[in-house]
């Protein structure tokens, strides 16, 4: 299970205005390796890729959302494509409903994925809470992170939701070889990632105070990579964090 949250540092949009979190699940759906190459080199050739749904691995990952949203007193939207793919998203549809009857509270919506790429840059307000398949899931967040000001901010915790395994935290970007050794990728989303780290091992408090130094840094906008406009290095981005962490610890 994949949890991407987004914030906005953009200019006169506060965080509250634009303040997404995506669960993605990761375990299976669209990216879980099954299918077939046949005919090698011959002019039948053809692929065949599956997807692979569970009812366990669909209930696992919305209830993680709907206590999310819950919790956080959230909307919840999910992302379907129920017209197109009669069988996986239908499936997907009847599930999050089912499990809906749960949570009477929860103020639930569901989009199909191409009206969700089109509203989240007409209207990111109305996405809070986000639950999405494999594939969906992937490439929202990475809009979602555009929407934020940039890749560099996206911040993702790979998590089991019954803690028998321990989590991972990480960018959601990956890896960037064409700035590789050059010194300027942002730092941000991996100290964003410190914070989720924080926050999911009870330590709140300095989760917040990790995330204040980011906002901070971001408000200021003196020293930012050059993805943000900036001219700084990573390092001397890093280093900023850090000397406003320091600030704000003995404050």
């Amino acid at each position: 299970m994949f949890l991407d949250g987004a914030q906005s540092p953009l200019k006169n949009v506060t965080k509250s205005d634009i303040d997404m979190m995506f669960v993605r699940e990761n375990s299976e759906g669209e990216y879980a390796d099954s299918g077939s190459w046949l005919y090698k080199g011959q002019a039948k050739e053809m692929v065949i890729q599956n997807s692979i749904f569970s009812r366990e691995g669909c209930e696992r990952v919305m209830r993680y959302a709907y206590d999310l949203a819950r919790s956080k007193n959230k909307t919840l939207t999910s992302i379907s494509k129920a017209n197109a793919l009669n069988y996986s998203m239908v499936f997907w549809d009847q599930i999050f409903k089912e499990i809906g009857k749960d949570y009477p509270d929860v103020k639930t919506t569901t989009y199909l994925v191409d009206a969700a790429s089109m509203l989240m840059i007409k209207d990111p307000k109305r996405f809070q809470v986000v639950v999405a398949s494999n594939l969906f899931g992937d490439i929202l967040t990475d809009l979602g992170a555009a929407i934020a000001g940039g890749i560099g901010l996206a911040a993702g915790a790979n998590l089991n939701p019954e803690r028998k395994y321990p989590p991972m935290f990480e960018p959601i970007h990956g890896s960037a070889n064409d700035i590789a050794g050059k010194g300027i990728a942002n730092p941000l989303a991996a100290i964003w990632s410190i914070s989720q780290m924080l926050d999911y091992l009870g330590y709140e408090k300095e989760g917040t105070l990790v995330l204040s130094c980011i906002e901070k840094v971001l408000k200021d906008a003196q020293v930012l990579t050059p993805d943000m406009g900036g001219n700084a290095s990573t390092s001397q981005t890093g280093d900023e964090v850090v000397k406003q962490l320091d600030a704000l610890y003995h404050h």
